[in-house]
């Protein structure tokens, strides 16, 4: 694997971070030796650039980030998006106005950061009781009066749009309503109560894909690792999946590796394993 590994994706949120939401030591170092070898590191997350926790953000080997769930690839030193999957702003505005008829909440990523009707996110505590989403919604989402309006004034189309249900038995309903009208978008989930839209196009394994070509090889030269449905588009893409032992079973099933959990620093392992033991020594004559 030493010389055909050319890029880790690596999703955030129970695969790169512990359960405390921490970067550990031993991972680091691994992604740094990685990225020593010439392998490039990519953040792969449902969240957009900024959004991303600053240890992350922080590793400056870090040029280019999967985010939005594959929305997007940004590439932070050009400043630019190499990659975009946008829903259109009357799709966006129109997959609102059918949630509206169900008790949740909802907010959206647009240009690079999160929005949300004040009321919605006064009310957030009573749909998103995680202390770690209820934390992103307050910390990353600017209240606007009312969101469907905010968006139509300024006319940019949306990158994500998530919602929180107050009840969790609400979820298919809500699933199979917005599939009904919008059989062009995508949609998963990463709690039990939330459902979160993309253009289809917008997935962390076609970004995965875009972003290889852009930078010369194939997805065959990718690690991915991942524990959530999100990732599974990604794991499935790469010529290397690997699969947290704290993933999904379908992660699991589709993965060419199973790592040790996010809280035993599963990443690292699985680089010291393929990227960076010492390659094997010729054969002597």
């Amino acid at each position: 694997m030493h010389d055909t590994i050319r890029l880790a994706a690596l999703d955030l949120d129970g695969t790169l971070l512990d359960s405390e939401k921490r970067l550990s030591a031993r991972n680091r170092a691994a992604l740094a030796a990685a990225a020593a070898r010439g392998v490039e590191i990519v953040p792969s997350t449902g969240r957009f650039f900024d959004g991303m926790p600053d240890a992350v953000r922080a590793l400056p080997f870090v040029r280019y980030a999967i985010t939005v769930n594959g929305a997007q690839v940004w590439d932070r030193a050009a400043g630019r998006s190499l990659v975009r999957a946008e829903i259109p702003l009357a799709t966006a505005v129109a997959v609102m106005e059918t949630l509206d008829a169900f008790d949740c909440i909802y907010d959206c990523y647009q240009d690079g950061w999160g929005w949300m009707t004040a009321a919605m996110r006064d009310r957030a505590a009573d749909y998103a009781p995680d202390a770690h989403y209820l934390a992103m919604i307050r910390d990353l989402r600017s209240p606007v009066p009312e969101l469907k309006a905010h968006l139509a004034a300024k006319g940019a189309d949306v990158q994500k749009v998530m919602c929180f249900a107050r009840d969790a038995s609400l979820r298919p309903a809500i699933r199979a309503a917005l599939a009904a009208r919008f059989p062009e978008l995508a949609l998963t989930a990463s709690t039990p109560n939330n459902v979160e839209i993309n253009h289809a196009l917008a997935n962390k394994g076609e970004a995965l894909r875009r972003l290889c070509g852009a930078l010369g090889f194939g997805p065959e030269n990718a690690m991915a690792f991942g524990d959530g449905l999100t990732d599974l588009p990604m794991v499935r893409a790469a010529g290397l999946g690997v699969a947290m032992a704290n993933a999904a079973p379908e992660v699991r099933a589709a993965a060419g590796f199973v790592a040790p959990s996010n809280d035993e620093d599963g990443v690292a392992a699985a680089l010291e394993r393929f990227v960076l033991s010492p390659p094997p020594h010729p054969a002597t004559p």
